[in-house]
This record gives structure tokens, sequence and C-alpha cells, in this order.
């Protein structure tokens, strides 16, 4: 690993100065791919500053018809709490998936939105639930906010300081992890607003990082079922294909991963 720079900010505001003062700074979250990539030496920031500790950034509220989830918030605090089992079970159930108990335990929901790994639970869930990730600077679209792999609408130095998730009608979560990493080889989100409109998103399959399926969300519009997918074909074009599984193989997992959350 490379010499660094550590910083404990206290807050938002203090993390910002923090950061613009390093050369090349980077945001700590849960540190659960900054640090690998960083022992790894394929990342030598001049400057880390942890934003775990940072109060105003940890927690869950509820009000109204939307549930706000802190970006410091773990993996665990989300799965475990009372208020997103009751609101949007498929939530929590999604991060009950997410790693092992220690990555559940490190990991928070900001840091993994922002480093938008294609193959992350959260982002379908974001996606298909049209949350709005607020920041230190603005509020961002779902929709806008995903930019391909790795990429997202984030500027230097923004940092996420909340997600507010709408409280859905209906909602559900599958996927099909890989054995060691438990990250998805294909993870579907599906949900149905109270004003009738339905969202999907896949993740872990796509070339281009998560993404929503037309095709299922008009067939779900219509008909509220697993069996409203049976004649949905899901093309293998644009999907990821390598040793964990070929795109046509990830295309019937899209279709099988819809239809078991239908069924959560």
């Amino acid at each position: 690993m490379y010499e660094t720079n550590y910083h404990r900010a206290s807050s938002v505001a203090e993390a910002a100065a923090m950061f613009a003062k390093g050369a090349e700074s980077k945001y700590l979250a849960g540190g659960q791919t900054l640090i690998p990539v960083m022992k790894q030496r394929l990342a030598s920031p001049s400057d880390v500053i942890d934003l775990g500790k940072i109060k105003e950034l940890i927690g869950i509220e509820a009000s109204g018809d939307a549930v706000t989830i802190k970006a410091a918030t773990t993996h665990y605090d989300v799965a475990a709490n009372g208020t997103v089992q009751k609101a949007i079970s498929a939530l929590a159930y999604l991060a009950s998936l997410i790693g092992d108990p220690a990555v559940r335990h490190r990991g928070t929901i900001g840091g993994s939105l922002a480093n938008n790994d294609p193959a992350a639970d959260y982002p379908a869930a974001v996606l298909a639930l049209g949350a709005t990730i607020k920041t230190n600077k603005r509020s961002i679209a779902a929709d806008d906010f995903f930019r391909g792999l790795f990429a997202t609408a984030l500027e230097d130095a923004e940092i996420i300081t909340a997600v507010s998730f709408p409280i859905p009608a209906k909602a559900g979560y599958a996927k099909f992890p890989h054995p060691a990493s438990r990250f998805a080889l294909a993870g579907v989100f599906v949900a149905k607003t109270k004003s009738d409109d339905v969202r999907v998103a896949v993740t872990g399959a796509s070339q281009s990082g998560v993404m929503r399926v037309p095709a299922m969300e008009a067939a779900l519009k219509v008909n509220w079922s697993a069996a409203a997918l049976d004649n949905v074909a899901i093309s293998a074009d644009g999907l990821l294909s390598d040793l964990h599984g070929s795109s046509d193989y990830r295309a019937h997992l899209i279709k099988v991963m819809a239809q078991r959350a239908l069924a959560v």
C-alpha cells in the first residue's frame, strides 16, 4: 500500500474542506472497495478522508411516503431496521444478501452507490424504486445518477449524504449470487408504485451496469405476476459474458430472477 494521509472528518463540511486541500484525495465510506484497491496498489490517494463517523450521515428516517437512509448507514443496519422492513421489505431483504457479515457490518449504502460496481445490489433498488440520491450540493434522480460501469453523476468532492426511497405498493428482489463474492451474476428488483407505475431494474448482467427492462415493465403493468413474464424475451445483446456465465446464461437468469422477485 502506498503512503497516504488519513483524516477523520466530524462533519460533511469538514470532509469537503479536507478533500479540497489534498492533491489527490479520496473519500472513505465503509472501505470495502477503496482499501483493497489501495492494498493492490491500484490507487494511491494523497489523502483519505474517512466519512464513517460523521453523525449526520448515519441513520434511517421515515416521513410521508418515503424512507430516507443516510449515506454512512451500514448494510446490516438497513437489513435489520424495523422501519425499512415494514415500509420496503424488499430493500431490507436486498441488504441482507450483500456479501457476508463482515461486509454488511462495514459497508455503507453511500459508499456502494458512489462506487457503482456493476454487480452491486443497491443500484437495482435505487433505480427500480425511483429513489433520489441527495448530496452536499444537490439532489439527483436515480435515472440520472448511474452513468455506466463504476461511473455516476457525482462531481469531484461531492458527497452522498442520503438516499430517499419512495415507499412502493409492492416490491421484490432476487439475485443469483457469485458463490465466492456474493456479488450478483444477475439481480432483479421489481417495484410497483402507489400510482400503478412499474419499474424493473437489473444488476450484475449488463455491460453498461445497472439497467431497466422496459419489456418486463410493460408486461407487469398489465398483470403483476410471475406468469406475466412467461412470454417476455430477454436479449443477450449488451450483456456480460465471462467465465462465470455467458450472455445467454445471464439473459436466462434475468427472467428467472424477475419471476422469483415477484414471488418474494
